[in-house]
């Protein structure tokens, strides 16, 4: 895989395809750890010369212009941390994206609008996704595949442009996959990963990947109840996955027979319902009252958590184990992320609520060996499957 090394970019037009899918709160970016993240790539093309033309996508606005999913806020606040006006094209690759990388001067930088507001660019149809990439590859001389949240979608900027443009990945990709490369070719033992968020099937092929390599496995957030429920135990109004209870008895088996330590919770905070203010008392998981639900792992699982944790020499946590948008139900979030801090181990964190967890609890960023841009394409990555632009920038 070709890096910014391998590339002449001094005076050349660079589309450099970045991941700032960043939440709003109406124009107000919530959380802007995906810009800054991308700030490397972006200042080492534009400290080189080149005239840099970013392209990145902003929720799902499923091939529609959709003001509420405009890039303008974020071209606004990567303007603040280059410390240079970023200009913002009015559209994708129509003539307001031309005009704006027309006027580039060597080192400056253009944002392109949302990438999603073009129906080409997640089309399933090759035809038509090669179409909208021929005129996306029409604004460049060279690309910079940099948006590792989004290679493992088939989707024209990511896969289709690098076999138009000479190609290089960016510095967060190259990064993140010498990382992930730590978590299945040179793992270090004991190998702990922590899995927690809310659904079970999200994470079916990972975890029957992992199970053939881990030392341990950790479970919390909603996907526990469906492996206590599988135990035969009540989960109360719990988040529950009917159809996955077969699937997961499999797993508790196949865990048993390779000598796999899979840890689930012994006590949850069960509170009368679903919100911030909610009453709750401390029950053992495997005693859930039928009106309660569980939102997050209780005091006696953050100690055995924090124990499992505590010899490890890798690890890779992704999922919350509660509500941690509810400050009530964050403390087994919390725990866990302390625990990785306390560590002497190789620390990931895998992208998605994981990440925006340790932000929003304040806790230091640097106290993480690396903390992934994207949860999806780390899990993929994980279970063995091939990530289309990663595969593309192979080539």
């Amino acid at each position: 895989m070709r890096t910014l090394d391998d590339l002449d970019v001094k005076g050349r037009r660079v589309l450099v395809r970045a991941d700032l899918n960043v939440p709003l709160d109406g124009e107000t970016i919530t959380d802007d750890g995906r810009i800054r993240a991308s700030l490397p790539t972006i200042q080492a093309l534009a400290g080189s010369g080149a005239k840099v033309i970013v392209c990145a996508h902003l929720g799902r606005p499923k091939g529609q212009v959709k003001p509420e999913f405009s890039l303008r806020p974020v071209a606004r606040r990567l303007g603040e941390l280059l410390g240079q006006d970023v200009v913002f094209a009015s559209d994708v690759a129509g003539d307001g994206a031309r005009a704006a990388v027309e006027g580039l001067q060597e080192g400056q930088v253009a944002l392109l609008e949302n990438l999603r507001f073009e129906p080409g660019e997640t089309a399933k149809d090759d035809a038509e996704r090669r179409a909208f990439a021929e005129r996306l590859a029409g604004l460049a001389d060279l690309y910079v595949g940099d948006g590792f949240g989004a290679v493992h979608r088939k989707h024209a900027s990511v896969y289709d442009v690098p076999a138009l443009l000479p190609h290089a990945a960016g510095g967060l990709v190259t990064a993140e996959v010498e990382v992930l490369r730590k978590l299945t070719d040179d793992t270090e033992r004991p190998y702990v990963v922590v899995l927690g968020g809310a659904k079970v099937s999200d994470k079916l092929g990972v975890i029957a990947n992992l199970l053939t390599s881990v030392d341990r496995l950790l479970i919390g957030g909603g996907m526990a109840y469906t492996f206590l429920k599988a135990q035969g135990h009540e989960v109360g109004g719990s988040l529950l996955q009917e159809d996955q209870l077969d699937q997961v008895r499999g797993f508790l088996s196949e865990a048993a027979e390779r000598g796999v330590d899979l840890v689930l919770p012994v006590d949850v905070l069960a509170a009368t319902h679903f919100a911030a203010d909610a009453g709750y008392d401390v029950v053992p998981a495997t005693e859930i009252p039928a009106d309660r639900q569980g939102l997050d792992i209780g005091p006696r699982t953050r100690e055995l958590f924090a124990s499992k944790l505590a010899d490890a020499r890798t690890v890779f946590w992704n999922g919350p184990m509660g509500v941690f948008e509810f400050d009530e139900f964050a403390g087994g979030t919390a725990a866990v992320a302390k625990a990785l801090i306390a560590s002497d181990a190789f620390t990931v964190v895998g992208g998605g609520d994981s990440a925006a967890a340790v932000r929003r609890l304040g806790l230091p960023e640097d106290g993480f060996s690396h903390i992934s841009t994207g949860g999806g394409a780390s899990l993929e990555y994980l279970e063995g499957k091939t990530l289309p632009g990663l595969a593309a920038l192979e080539d």
